[in-house]
């Protein structure tokens, strides 16, 4: 059976290891507090221990730790030549992501969930097929209220999902352009953020809040034919309209399948010998220079 170390148990991390488990993987992990490795061993681990060099010499690893923490997870994992899956942001410093991206850059994956989401592959595919014509532009609302995590405000924990999302619809992810900051002092809690490619104009915008009482998820891929868009993260289809078509948009039906499961699915595949996860750990350092580019712009460097 595959076994798969697991850093952290906290909201995000009980989820991971319940998909591990219904993957078939037995699951090892590492968590410093004594109620978490409690709650660990309860549904299931095959073993805890407190840190991440803790763990054993197994098949591969993921790290679902705080932000802040993912460099100091990754570190002591590194030289066991396994495969490792760290959930997003790489990291949330521009330097140890590089470091990271360099050093190991074949072996570390970026858990970018949205990636994997059947609306936004439909997105991608008709992005890619010449379906709607010449792209110009992705815009995305990322909207909700409060930021749950504790190590990091909002703009490392949003604008890295929307910048996955922009990385698969374009197959790369434009330079920084321009960022409005609605409220200044309130630091990384509401954002938007302009990319854009200078040569062929192509634009990317993402506007993120965590002072939004009406939660928001929507992608839109403008082309110079049609539009289309998946218009919450829990719809079962995706809508294209013709530019000058006053006939209504098509609905294109997509599947529901949650993308955790179906991320973690492509890294057992890879741990047994498949092709790498999307998201490499060179994406992923892209990711985290774009991110604080844009909080320095904002002034909250």
């Amino acid at each position: 059976m595959l076994e798969i170390g697991l850093v952290g148990f906290g909201r995000w991390g009980k989820l991971i290891f319940r998909d591990l488990r219904a993957l078939g993987a037995r699951v090892h992990v590492a968590v410093p507090s004594e109620q978490s490795r409690a709650a660990a061993m309860e549904a299931g681990a095959a073993s805890v221990c407190t840190q991440a060099s803790g763990l054993p010499d197994i098949d591969g690893y993921v790290v679902a730790a705080p932000t802040i923490l993912h460099a100091q997870c990754i570190t002591p994992l590194t030289g066991r030549g396994k495969p490792i899956f760290v959930e997003k942001p790489l990291t949330c410093d521009p330097v140890s992501a590089q470091m990271i991206a360099e050093e190991i850059p074949d072996r570390i994956f970026v858990m970018d969930k949205w990636r994997y989401h059947p609306g936004i592959l439909k997105l991608s595919e008709l992005a890619g097929s010449g379906a709607l014509g010449d792209i110009r532009a992705v815009r995305s609302y990322r909207l909700g209220w409060g930021n749950p995590h504790k190590d990091v405000d909002a703009a490392w924990i949003l604008l890295p999902h929307d910048f996955s999302i922009a990385q698969d619809i374009l197959g790369y992810l434009p330079e920084l352009d321009t960022v409005l900051v609605q409220h200044k002092d309130l630091e990384g809690e509401d954002l938007t953020v302009r990319l854009k490619d200078k040569t062929t104009g192509v634009s990317v915008t993402c506007e993120i809040s965590a002072l939004h009482p009406g939660n928001k998820r929507s992608v839109v891929v403008i082309g110079s034919t049609a539009v289309a868009q998946l218009a919450d993260s829990y719809d079962d289809r995706v809508l294209v309209a013709k530019i000058g078509d006053d006939a209504g948009p098509q609905e294109i039906k997509v599947d529901t399948r949650m993308p955790l499961l179906a991320e973690l699915e492509a890294f057992i595949a890879h741990v047994k010998g498949g092709p790498p996860p999307k998201s490499s750990a060179r994406e992923g350092a892209v990711t985290v220079q774009r991110v604080a580019e844009a909080r320095a712009m904002a002034g909250w460097a």
